[in-house]
């Protein structure tokens, strides 16, 4: 049962938050969300002794006869993405700065963290379907609600990307379904079951379209990212902190096991694209002015190296695409988290309104720039290790995309560098910015526990990073033994997958 209260503890917490008196709902929150992360720090421990495939697994018959049911468990994959969900939102809700009907706010958090573990955790596709679709409620009302003068617009086009891409994905599901029935005479929603399916190529690159759009869109890949730019300009600090890595999830949960042959056969595209990400939007960075969209279109290319590393389809590679995906949430968010601080003294993100911030806010000029060091990947920082690992992957599979993919490194690091010289050194171009206060007790409660994982995960990454190779290894061993396409095989031999995954062991 432990993996059900990780997901139904948020939810009950929720409920109860709706009784709390306003005054007292912030300490509810933080007290709630830390036990949550205390469940998931267990959930860790206890999984440590296992070999890395799906463990703890909790089952429950519910409609059989359509072979839908509650299947929840956990590998090394799931496992860190669930930890760092938790200590996400723990630390969100003690940087909480929002007065105007909090309790509101603290009961869309706790129920999107529902939502959000239930994603990590499902077994069962149609129960993934209803947690994933169900994240999508709380997203709109913290957006639509708390967000800027243009939160509609944004909660919309959040809403209707998504939504989208969600409704082709479940007709995907659906035939999945009755292709089960086809070969086993009963339906199955097992996504463990979907693994031993026998697929031909057509039907391969067909299902693997169906959920690559809602997985794309999520993510977001170019050219379905501009929603994730207009949603972090609007929404608030939490809401940008929230905004976490389901899509690429949904490429290692779905469609590398399932459709081996089919990523195979698109990966090349998929490498130009990611390529494209890396790019196109760390120019994009680079030329704005609003300091939050900066870290926004920094998100859409650290995505383009994550891509990079899953589409390796090698050991190495998808563990630095996993490693990446949880650093950039967590240095992602303590920027987000930060920008949100600076936003509510100065009431404005123009870089253009900062400068000299390093006299004025000293302690925040530290962290951010430990923050940002991880942003840019510089070697002993959380954000090196993926980096390194997502490219290497991909050097196995052709050296040309491990040399664009690793421009983005360059390109974030001018960016990165640009926008902290802009705002905390040369002249102070506000008199009024010279009355500003530091960070006060609770800001840094929240960022300082941030800055600490971004130096000690960089130089122990293995805390993580052994857990997730052996998934990882467990995940390329369902690809090899589910193909029986010759050109797979031989992809999957000539990276080297199993005779070199010693990442982290």
């Amino acid at each position: 049962m432990d993996l059900s209260i990780i997901i139904f503890f948020p939810l009950i917490a929720a409920i109860f938050g709706c009784f709390i008196d306003e005054k007292n709902v912030k300490t509810y929150a933080v007290m709630t969300s830390l036990i949550e992360l205390c469940l998931c720090v267990y959930v860790w421990i206890k999984f440590l002794f296992t070999n890395g495939a799906i463990k703890m697994v909790e089952f429950i018959p519910f409609i059989s006869e359509f072979g839908i049911n509650y299947f929840l468990g956990v590998d090394g994959i799931s496992l860190f993405l669930v930890l760092m969900s938790a200590f996400m939102v723990f630390v969100g809700v003690v940087s909480l700065n929002i007065q105007k009907n909090q309790k509101h706010l603290v009961v869309s958090i706790l129920f999107l963290e529902m939502a959000m573990m239930g994603v990590f955790l499902s077994l069962d596709a149609i129960l993934f379907y209803i947690f994933w679709e169900l994240s999508l409620i709380p997203l709109l009302y913290i957006v639509g609600y708390w967000g800027g003068n243009n939160r509609i617009y944004a909660a919309l086009k959040l809403f209707l990307y998504t939504f989208f891409g969600s409704i082709i994905m479940l007709v995907g599901i659906i035939y999945m379904a009755y292709l089960c029935y086809v070969e086993n005479g009963i339906f199955s929603f097992n996504i463990l079951e979907w693994q031993n399916l026998q697929l031909n190529f057509n039907l391969q690159i067909w299902l693997f379209l169906a959920f690559f759009m809602a997985f794309a869109i999520k993510t977001p890949i170019f050219p379905f990212h501009t929603w994730l730019a207009h949603v972090h300009e609007q929404a608030p600090a939490i809401g940008s902190i929230l905004l976490l890595k389901m899509g690429t999830y949904g490429f290692l949960r779905f469609i590398l096991p399932i459709f081996p042959d089919a990523s195979v056969y698109f990966a090349n595209l998929m490498c130009i694209i990611a390529i494209i990400m890396v790019i196109y939007t760390s120019f994009i960075a680079f030329a704005q002015k609003d300091i939050k969209q900066i870290i926004a279109y920094s998100s859409i290319a650290h995505m383009g190296v994550v891509m990079l590393g899953i589409f390796s389809m090698n050991v190495i590679g998808i563990s630095g695409a996993v490693f990446l995906m949880i650093s950039h949430s967590i240095v992602g968010g303590g920027l987000f988290m930060l920008i949100g601080f600076m936003h509510d003294r100065t009431h404005t993100r123009q870089m253009g309104d900062y400068g000299g911030f390093a006299k004025i806010m000293p302690m925040c000029a530290f962290l951010f720039c430990i923050i940002m060091l991880g942003l840019i990947g510089l070697p002993l920082t959380i954000g090196f290790v993926g980096e390194f690992l997502a490219l290497l992957g991909i050097f196995k599979f052709n050296p040309w995309y491990s040399f664009f993919g690793g421009l983005g490194i360059i390109m974030s690091a001018i960016y990165g560098l640009n926008l902290y010289k802009n705002i905390f050194f040369g002249k102070i171009t506000n008199k009024k910015n010279l009355n500003l206060k530091d960070l006060n007790k609770t800001e840094l409660c929240a960022i300082i526990p941030i800055a600490i994982l971004v130096i000690v995960l960089g130089i122990f990454p293995n805390l993580f990073l052994s857990e997730i190779n052996k998934s990882s290894k467990n995940l390329v061993l369902n690809m090899l033994n589910k193909t029986q396409n010759q050109q797979t095989i031989e992809f999957l031999d000539r990276s080297n997958t199993l005779r070199n995954a010693n990442v982290g062991e």
